[in-house]
């Protein structure tokens, strides 16, 4: 027999303990059973208990009252097999459990509070919560006054067991926290499931036909312990009365948080939810100042040296640069890492250059003794923009690396295998450091649709030590031969891979190729 039970907002009324029991019919049964505080922390412990002999005092063979076998094991002490103090989600797992009456039993010193419990036969095949990255924390690539913009890696969950999943976002000033839960609980502190219960008729302590999913009768006999979830979505904005903020994504892995105030710390934390199971997972949380009001609006550029700009949606930055010698010409680079956006570039007043940049430019402009130089950014009205800037007038000292104007990967159809697949990409004059890296993915995967969700800033520390081939350097004086190939083996037939190319310059910053899907031959 499977046993499948999930709990959802049980409400715990402190400071006596509350047990729950379930049946595991079959020894040698796998078992796991997780519990998440949602806003105190908990004692909880998990104990065998033998099972009564259904005999009668009058040996007439019918089976005893319900309520005495209820006192019987309430009683007994039963074998204890786990137990855990504290607020993080904790989990009992074992391969091998024997057959009976299993107790939870929970405890809560501090105050009311709620908690969720999920407890299966079939773990293996569950898999009701998301599975984390190698690496789970969650990054702050950019910080603005009244912005910060976050990053993290992806579940493998969608990845690798194709799940549907998505991330929601949950922001205040307080603390981090350890799970969605908790961050429910607090969002819901007004709502009418946080009521007292009434004692004798919400809470059983053996209670076997309401211990498992929701059942029919569930909503109306016990309608406090389950609050139904909103429907998963893209882009759900909670807006409650708490100083608190939960913002549903879709499976975007890169989010900007926008409107927040200036020098002022918040609490970030990110949660992947199975679709499916609607059970959820944490990243490790960060936090964050964001910066002072400017005290001016211009952004000076040092000569040579790279510079991040966030750009709000419809918003404009203006940089200025001042070259402190003499100089001929100007050599401006920028890296847009979002979508696209607008630049202008006026020398003492007279307009120079005017363009939409997307990916990575780069211009030439002519110069002037002690000239001056006023950059205007401006934001598209699609979302906000980053990108990565440097002006220089020594463009052989410049710290991104030179790249070809073509800066494609090209795939060769004729080359390719069951397991590999064969590229070549052009270099430069210059000597510098390749890197490639592939990843598996589906095959109705379209760059095209995903560029705009990816920062392009993102370098190759960012990605999964297993999806690195190889670095190597070259390059050639003679252009039309500053061309590399690749052999990358080890792939599996019928396949698709998206590959990457990481350039790397001598001052360590790296700027990706466009990204190429290759597909292996299913049959050789």
């Amino acid at each position: 027999m499977t046993v499948s039970v999930r709990m959802n907002y049980l409400r715990l009324i402190g400071p006596f303990s509350h047990r729950y029991f379930f049946m595991v019919e079959e020894d040698n049964t796998p078992l796991s059973v997780t519990v998440t505080p949602c806003d105190a922390p908990l004692e909880w412990k998990l104990s065998l208990q033998e099972l009564p002999e259904e005999t009668s005092g009058e040996g007439s063979g019918d089976p005893e009252p319900l309520e005495q076998q209820k006192q019987q094991i309430i009683n007994e002490e039963g074998t204890e097999l786990f137990s855990y103090k504290g607020n993080d989600v904790e989990y009992f797992i074992s391969s091998s459990s024997p057959s009976g009456l299993y107790q939870l039993e929970l405890l809560s010193t501090e105050k009311d509070t709620h908690f969720k419990v999920y407890a299966t036969t079939t773990p293996e095949s569950d898999q009701p919560y998301p599975e984390l990255p190698y690496d789970p924390r969650v990054d702050v690539t950019s910080l603005g006054r009244t912005t910060v913009t976050l990053a993290w890696k992806p579940s493998p969950t969608a990845s690798l067991l194709k799940q549907p999943i998505q991330y929601c976002v949950v922001i205040n000033k307080e603390h981090n926290f350890k799970s969605l839960c908790a961050v429910e609980a607090k969002l819901s502190a007004d709502d009418a499931f946080m009521m007292a219960p009434k004692p004798g008729l919400d809470f059983s302590p053996f209670d076997f036909a309401h211990f498992g999913f929701p059942s029919d009768n569930l909503g109306k006999e016990r309608s406090f312990l389950t609050k139904p979830s909103p429907k998963l979505g893209r882009h759900v904005y909670s807006r409650p009365k708490v100083d608190i903020q939960k913002i549903c994504i879709g499976n975007k892995n890169i989010f900007t948080v926008s409107d927040l105030k200036p020098d002022t710390q918040y609490y970030f934390d990110v949660f992947v939810a199975n679709s499916n199971s609607n059970m959820s997972t944490a990243y490790v949380g960060t936090f964050a100042r964001t910066k002072e009001e400017a005290k001016q609006k211009t952004v000076e550029l040092k000569d040579g040296k790279v510079t991040d700009v966030f750009v709000k949606r419809k918003g404009a930055k203006f940089l200025r640069f001042a070259p402190v010698s003499s100089h001929q010409k100007v050599t401006l680079f920028i890296h847009s890492c979002l979508d696209a956006l607008q630049i202008q570039v006026r020398r003492d007043g007279k307009l120079l250059l005017s363009q939409n940049v997307e990916g990575i430019r780069q211009f030439q402009l002519r110069g002037k003794p002690k000239a001056k130089y006023l950059i205007r950014l401006k934001g598209n009205k699609k979302g906000a923009s980053m990108l990565k800037i440097l002006a220089t007038t020594r463009p052989s000292k410049q710290a991104f690396p030179s790249l070809p104007e073509d800066t494609r990967i090209k795939a060769f159809d004729k080359l390719r295998t069951c397991s590999s697949a064969t590229v070549a990409w052009l270099g430069t004059q210059e000597r510098n450091k390749f890197c490639i890296y592939k990843k598996e993915v589906d095959e109705n995967y379209n760059e095209d649709q995903k560029r705009r969700e990816q920062n392009q800033c993102l370098g190759p520390d960012t990605r999964k030590k297993s999806e690195k081939v190889l670095c190597k350097y070259f390059h050639s004086q003679n252009l039309q031969k500053a061309v590399t190939t690749e052999t990358i083996k080890g792939l599996q037939p019928g396949k698709s891979y998206l590959l990457d190319v990481y350039v790397i310059g001598h001052g360590g910053h790296s700027v990706k190729y466009q990204s190429k899907v290759v597909k292996t031959r299913k049959f050789c």
